[in-house]
């Protein structure tokens, strides 16, 4: 498939800036292949089509505040830096993201915070926009972390034109998440509520954990219009043996196994055997969905509306099947869906 075919118009004022007040109470668009159905109800609704021993999997990645703001020492110049990983804890390396990069070169000092109690300097140029920073500072790791983290702030996708809020440090997470490693949210897991998720239990749903530190790739712009030419960054991820024993089962029993978000799709993709198991991982995954793909874990999929040519659409698009996907985009836009990270959710089930 080529990159022109996802395109669609997106109306600016259908981009969620905010979320719903409440997590459970977004739009949920249900579409269901085998009819090619689509019905629309409120994402608390969920429960009403999944049953006892049936198995959602979750990506139980942790956020950090990834956004920072420096000045540059001597002409004082405003510096964006955007945290992508740590490099080395014992010389507090990083890799980074720098903007504007032009201003930025090896040997110059930033400084952050209202006292200049941080201060790092660029050892490395990696990329045109990427740099390698070393923090100086002389405390325990764990107290470094604290200080660094306490100057940025929630890293909100470029499409939401607004400054991260207080409020964002808690939306833009899930409620269940847990292992600290992600640049960016995985977004269909931030509907699940506390009280939609004991619901879900008392029902006899499963739960399965899985993670993927989810990165700035998935926001990159794809500037080849032969898809097979796309290279994906790594992200890491891993799965460990207690989430395969409770997808395996519920596949051998032929119940519903739910993959939420694009995320996780990917990685039980990644991580998934010749006999349609999953398998336990610990590594890193570049894989790139696109249509045509044969899906060998999962028949129901969560997912948020997501961005014209973005390689999450594309994967929805494999999953669920081109013309129906984008006639359900088609449908979210006349019907006033909203789109992106804090957007509403599309459910689509297999059977």
């Amino acid at each position: 498939m080529k990159l022109s075919q996802f395109k669609f118009k997106l109306p600016e004022e259908q981009i969620a800036l905010y979320p719903t007040h409440y997590r459970d109470e977004s739009r949920l668009m249900v579409v269901h292949k085998a009819t090619g159905e689509i019905e629309h109800v409120m994402f608390k609704d969920i429960l009403n089509y999944f049953d006892d021993k049936d198995v959602f999997i979750f990506n139980d990645t942790k956020v950090f505040p990834a956004r920072l703001y420096g000045n540059k020492e001597k002409t004082g110049a405003r510096i964006e830096v955007f945290l992508l990983r740590e490099l080395n804890e014992e010389f507090r390396l990083w890799d980074v993201l720098v903007d504007p990069a032009r201003k930025i070169r090896i040997g110059n000092k930033l400084y952050f915070g209202e006292d200049d109690s941080m201060v790092a300097e660029v050892i490395d140029n990696t990329t045109s926009r990427g740099r390698t920073l070393r923090f100086l500072y002389d405390g325990p790791h764990d107290e470094f972390k604290k200080v660094l983290y306490s100057l940025g702030e929630a890293p909100l996708p470029p499409y939401i034109k607004r400054p991260a809020e207080p409020e964002d440090e808690e939306r833009f997470q899930t409620i269940f998440a847990k292992n600290e490693g992600a640049v960016t949210a995985p977004a269909a897991g931030l509907h699940f509520s506390r009280e939609l998720m004991k619901r879900m239990e008392i029902k006899g749903i499963d739960f399965a954990f899985i993670t993927m530190h989810a990165g700035l790739g998935n926001f990159r712009d794809i500037d080849v219009e032969d898809l097979t030419k796309h290279k994906m960054d790594s992200e890491q991820m891993f799965i460990n043996a207690d989430a395969c024993r409770i997808v395996n089962a519920a596949k051998d029993r032929e119940n519903k196994v739910c993959a939420v978000g694009t995320s996780v799709m990917r990685s039980i993709e990644t991580a998934v055997g010749t006999d349609g198991h999953l398998k336990e991982f610990e590594g890193w995954t570049n894989k790139f969905i696109f249509p045509p793909y044969e899906f060998s874990v999962a028949n129901a999929m969560v997912s948020n509306f997501h961005m014209p040519y973005s390689s999450m659409l594309m994967l929805v698009c494999a999953y669920g099947g081109y013309e129906l996907i984008m006639e359900a985009y088609n449908t979210a836009l006349k019907e006033g869906y909203r789109f992106g990270s804090y957007g509403d959710a599309m459910l689509i089930l297999d059977k």
